[in-house]
């Protein structure tokens, strides 16, 4: 072999190693990372029949986004070992900012208003929005955009209706008046003051 090509093939082979590497790493980080970006387990569904951890009301029962927040260690917070599991999005902020000092969680997740077929009710004395608890409705809280006290309620009145596309959020916004906000902008003052 000619001494002046030995050292090229050797780099090129180099590269093509360390390349196949990097996409390699690559790929097995956007596979645990899902496809929401976020980290953590993943949602699951939640029986209509199951009272919420924060309130005690059947979660089936009530309108509007429902939520879950999953801990390392679930008995930190709760008596079983499995996801604390709301009946709205403001039982699972409440929840989460109670426990907080005990345990912080490793995933919380919302209903996801993007992704589901939703129905606001208007025939009752107030516009309520449909509920879902499918596991596939969730997504994590990270990825979202909350439209906060529009004219639309859930389970607790006020509610912080979720969704995946912020544009869908503008459109909702529009419709039915509120506030637009993100998951960082949720502190557990303003949760207060929408019950």
């Amino acid at each position: 072999m000619d001494e002046s090509t030995a050292g090229t093939d050797r780099i090129a082979t180099r590269r093509a190693v360390l390349g196949g590497v990097g996409a390699a790493c690559l790929g097995a980080v956007a596979g645990c990372l899902g496809d929401d970006g976020a980290s953590g387990p993943d949602p699951i569904s939640i029986d209509e029949d199951h009272s919420c951890d924060q309130c005690t009301m059947v979660v089936g029962n009530h309108p509007g986004p429902a939520g879950q927040a999953h801990y390392e260690n679930p008995t930190d917070v709760l008596d079983e070992e499995r996801p604390a599991q709301f009946c709205s999005s403001l039982c699972a902020y409440t929840f989460s900012f109670d426990n907080e000092s005990t345990a912080e969680p490793t995933a919380i997740h919302l209903t996801d208003y993007s992704t589901v077929d939703y129905e606001v009710d208007s025939s009752g004395e107030t516009n309520t929005i449909s509920r879902h608890l499918e596991a596939e409705a969730f997504k994590n809280v990270s990825a979202l955009t909350l439209v906060a006290d529009s004219e639309v309620e859930g389970a607790m009145g006020s509610s912080l209706i979720p969704f995946t596309d912020s544009d869908e959020a503008e459109t909702f916004q529009e419709e039915y008046g509120g506030e637009i906000y993100e998951h960082d902008d949720i502190t557990q003052e303003f949760v207060m003051s929408l019950m």
